[in-house]
């Protein structure tokens, strides 16, 4: 007669809970294998239809034969002058879907992941399956933070090989909206904002439409504000030239720099608007009693201050994740409770 084997008390829960941590994850896998499917084509679409046009750009230069002055070209490329002007408007428009891309982000999170799930019912099975609240919601955010990380990356990526040897040209300079955003770490925080809000409005509305729709706003929000107060977090650079024949005073800007303000000042050193500032608006207060220009000045950014604007906005933003990602698990604590 055999003697029956003894299992130690601790080697079953450590194999269940190896299971555990693998069910929740590749349960949100499967359930979104759809949506996951068409982000992945789209990445690589626009890997490929990217480096078409980048090996169009090189093999199809602008040609000056044909092209009267001021009229249209004999030759095209698909009805554009050349193949760089067709990737320039094609990198116009990506710059501009960049932007959208938190939007989704945290709209798909906000839905499908938690919202849908919660206002079905469907959370009660996973944590009736020896899952529970804490360990549920932190695989759904484990999970869809790295694609969507992984994701923006990829797209970065094809975003920079578009824009190689582009930048400084119509509606892609480094501070643009959108070309800024793809260039830096800022893209990234703000996704990983958007998978925290999204967590957390899906929590706290527990419907899918409604869910969706405010963090859009939300994540729409902030980056709206952050846009505009960004070249604010560092001061810029100022240069001043004297108020002569020459334009700007002969004044030496950068060429690939950012300004922010230019205009003249008087020999106080105060700034004015001549085409706002007449005499009769001088009692008003906001133009100075003497309006005689001596100077003109002019504010900007130099390029340096890319990485030190980058570096400051992806700090704010990853501080606005992590609190949104405690308010998500305080929620979900409370509602539980």
């Amino acid at each position: 007669m055999s003697t029956p084997t003894l299992t130690s008390p601790d080697t079953k829960p450590s194999a269940t809970s190896d299971k555990t941590l693998r069910g929740p994850r590749w349960a949100l896998l499967r359930i979104h294998r759809t949506a996951l499917r068409a982000a992945l084509a789209f990445v690589v679409l626009a890997a490929a239809v990217t480096g078409f046009l980048r090996w169009a750009a090189s093999a199809f230069p602008m040609k000056e034969i044909g092209c009267s002055r001021g009229g249209p070209c004999s030759e095209t490329f698909l009805g554009f002058a050349s193949a760089e002007t067709l990737l320039t408007e094609y990198m116009k428009n990506g710059s501009t879907a960049v932007l959208l891309l938190p939007l989704l982000v945290g709209a798909f999170i906000a839905g499908p992941v938690v919202g849908r799930e919660l206002e079905s019912g469907l959370h009660r099975l996973a944590w009736t399956q020896s899952v529970s609240p804490a360990r549920w919601l932190a695989s759904k955010l484990a999970v869809a933070a790295t694609l969507a990380v992984a994701g923006t990356l990829a797209l970065m990526g094809i975003f920079r090989l578009g824009v190689s040897g582009l930048l400084g040209q119509s509606d892609l300079h480094w501070p643009d909206r959108g070309v800024y955003e793809a260039l830096g770490p800022a893209l990234v925080a703000y996704v990983l904002l958007a998978v925290a809000v999204g967590a957390l409005i899906g929590l706290l509305v527990r419907r899918t439409l409604l869910a969706m729709s405010i963090t859009g706003v939300v994540t729409g929000a902030v980056l709206l504000v952050l846009g505009n107060v960004r070249w604010n977090l560092i001061p810029s650079l100022t240069v001043t030239g004297p108020r002569t024949s020459e334009p700007f005073g002969g004044m030496q800007v950068p060429v690939d720099s950012f300004m922010t303000d230019i205009g003249e000042q008087n020999a106080a050193g105060e700034r004015f608007d001549l085409h706002r500032c007449v005499p009769d608006q001088i009692s008003t207060g906001f133009c100075p009693t003497d309006l005689k220009a001596t100077n003109w000045y002019v504010d900007f950014h130099p390029y340096s201050h890319f990485w030190y604007v980058q570096l400051i906005e992806t700090g704010i933003v990853l501080a606005l994740t992590a609190a949104a990602t405690y308010a998500a698990f305080r929620v979900l604590r409370r509602s539980t409770a």
